[in-house]
């Protein structure tokens, strides 16, 4: 029990809420060790409809939380953290789209405020040890409310999975649907799961621990077209229809998950500085980075695309590693809106299972349609002469390279 919690009186305890086995466990766990009464907030960055939230409403409460509330932080992702990772075409080891994690210090920051406007000076979280969610969470909390006070149990009293299952049975409270088999985080960006399959690096997760793709392969798909529309860098429509990011996301989701596009496990470095491995669904962001990266290609500079993945990348490592509010974060995001300016089209993709196609881009910033000339057809704004002239200009740091070689080794 944290040292305050004894003169502490009563007042509550803000628990950060999923809904998962951790947090589940410790509604009645905080409540019957520090004597004090629990206050479960869930932030909502994705993944809950409304049954969802009646749900874990219903949960906490029969757990023993004496309010709950659920906030609606989706568009203030987007805006805070998810324009930026598609601006940036932001991808962990080239592979994993920051499907969760990337939304932590937005939900501190949610809590934080939560947690003063009830009057309490503790914030609790079921962050592990082991993982990366204790370092964001603590990180983000310490910075935007240093006066608050945060208990970690599940990290500090290093609790088993299954410890946290038989606490719960033994008191007849309710379990969540995965029980102690899998660790399932869901957000606006995607889903990941943890399992006994990642513990090691060799194995998949079985077919039915997939959440968004189950049935990808078993029950395939006919191919799908869609458009989507982007303005200066921002998802703003499918199939010819106006729609705001989150709506884009979430549309997305619903349909290239049924191909098992976005499906992957990736292996990569924690912010402890351990190797870890989860396998992740992330339909809408594999589509959208996807699509977006291509649209700049037709619209960017490539001094343009290679300044950008100079910064992109570190961005990504930041986000990962809780440092959003970092200063040098606004610098890159400065950057990162600056070249967007003329990111604006139209994308079309095919849907297949397992797989995701981009047919074409169309945008009228087009760098291809503003030339006169054809690649591999027919010369433009240069002719034939120009172009034998500027062969044997770009040759020359070549050319005096072997010829000094070549004096060096007669000398």
């Amino acid at each position: 029990m944290p040292q305050t919690a004894a003169h502490a009186g009563s007042k509550p305890i803000v628990l950060a809420y999923s809904g998962g086995l951790d947090t589940s466990f410790l509604v009645p766990w905080v409540a019957e060790n520090t004597g004090r009464p629990v206050i479960t907030v869930t932030v909502d960055t994705g993944g809950i409809d409304e049954a969802t939230a009646r749900t874990l409403a219903e949960r906490a409460r029969a757990l023993g939380a004496i309010e709950h509330h659920q906030i609606d932080a989706r568009a203030d992702y987007f805006e805070q953290v998810l324009r930026f990772l598609i601006m940036g075409n932001v991808k962990r080891g080239q592979l994993y789209p920051l499907c969760v994690g990337a939304e932590r210090v937005m939900q501190a920051q949610t809590i934080a405020r939560m947690a003063r406007e009830l009057g309490t000076n503790m914030i609790a979280h079921g962050c592990t040890a082991a993982g990366n969610d204790q370092v964001r969470f603590e990180v983000a909390l310490r910075t935007l409310a240093p006066e608050l006070e945060v208990f970690a149990p599940v990290r500090d009293k290093a609790f088993k999975r299954q410890e946290e299952l038989d606490y719960l049975q033994k008191r007849n409270l309710p379990v969540p649907p995965h029980g102690a088999a899998y660790s399932i985080n869901r957000g606006l960006w995607g889903v990941t799961i943890g399992g006994t399959e990642t513990l090691t690096s060799a194995g998949s997760i079985p077919d039915s621990a997939w959440v968004l793709s189950r049935d990808a392969f078993t029950k395939p798909r006919a191919p799908e077209k869609h458009v989507i529309s982007f303005e200066k860098g921002r998802p703003a429509g499918i199939d010819g229809k106006k729609l705001s990011p989150v709506q884009v996301i979430e549309t997305l989701e619903s349909l290239a998950a049924p191909f098992g596009v976005g499906r992957g496990i990736h292996l990569g470095d924690t912010i402890i500085g351990t190797k870890g491995r989860v396998a992740f669904e992330a339909p809408a962001a594999e589509t959208l980075l996807s699509a977006h990266r291509e649209l700049e290609k037709l619209v960017l500079t490539g001094r343009q695309q290679r300044i950008k993945e100079l910064v992109a990348q570190p961005y990504g490592d930041l986000v990962h590693e809780g440092q959003l509010l970092d200063p040098v974060c606004r610098d890159i995001e400065a950057l990162l809106l600056s070249s967007q300016e003329r990111v604006t089209g139209d994308v079309h993709v095919l849907f297949r299972p397992g797989s995701l196609f981009i047919e074409g881009v169309e945008s009228p910033y087009s760098l291809m349609a503003a030339s006169k000339g054809v690649y591999g057809e027919a010369v433009g704004e240069w002719t034939p002469t120009d172009a034998l002239g500027f062969s044997k200009i770009v040759s020359l740091t070549g050319v005096f390279a072997r010829r000094a070689a070549e004096r060096a080794k007669d000398a």
